[in-house]
């Protein structure tokens, strides 16, 4: 079962890994972002870690509600707010519940990103960060059963949605205004939301858990 520790150990795994790509990121961003996403999201990312290290809650959706504040404040940019929305709905359907399982934590990344559909008016296919998580939660929700494989599928399932992005138009943020030259250029979102699947895959395939 998934618990507390858990959770922290995972944004611990995430946060290596947004570090060791915060460069890449910065790069993949100045090509059409104002090229702070690398940065961003490894502060984001290791604030959370350090915050939550710090905490002995075991309710996990009070660790995510907990995690979506840490990230929010450290990290102030359109992607950190996105991904703000989508601890809070994780948050929402975590709450009560001292533990889960891959399904359920599944479910809760889904809600998550109903959330942020809803609050940023997005949605798939509009080269995001959705195009890497939306495949990567249904892969992670479709093998759920399947332990350790569940998080190696949902990564190769996040990356190849972020690859896919190359082909997409941006229709959102400063990206938009370059409007059909955006086409051929990968989302720096999306690759850090192929990032975040990565970092859980290495907890689980680690063995931490």
């Amino acid at each position: 079962m998934i618990k507390a520790d858990d959770i922290k150990g995972a944004f611990g795994s995430i946060s290596a890994v947004m570090d060791e790509n915060k460069d890449y990121l910065v790069e993949l961003d100045q090509q059409n972002g104002d090229g702070d996403l690398g940065v961003s999201m490894s502060n984001g990312f290791r604030a959370v870690t350090e915050g939550l290290a710090l905490s002995g809650e075991k309710d996990l959706g009070r660790v995510f509600m907990n995690a979506g504040k840490l990230f929010n404040e450290a990290s102030p940019s359109s992607l950190g707010t996105i991904l703000s929305f989508g601890m809070t709905g994780m948050a929402k359907a975590l709450r009560g519940n001292e533990e889960t399982d891959t399904a359920g934590l599944a479910d809760a990344m889904q809600a998550g990103l109903e959330l942020i559909m809803e609050k940023a008016g997005s949605k798939p296919g509009e080269k995001t960060v959705l195009d890497a998580l939306q495949p990567g939660i249904a892969a992670l929700k479709a093998a759920s059963g399947e332990g350790e494989a569940a998080y190696a599928k949902a990564a190769d399932a996040a990356a190849a949605g972020s690859e896919s992005t190359r082909a997409m138009r941006s229709v959102h943020g400063r990206a938009a205004y370059y409007g059909d030259n955006s086409i051929g250029v990968l989302d720096g979102g999306s690759v850090a939301g192929k990032l975040i699947f990565e970092g859980m895959r290495n907890y689980v395939m680690d063995g931490e858990r």
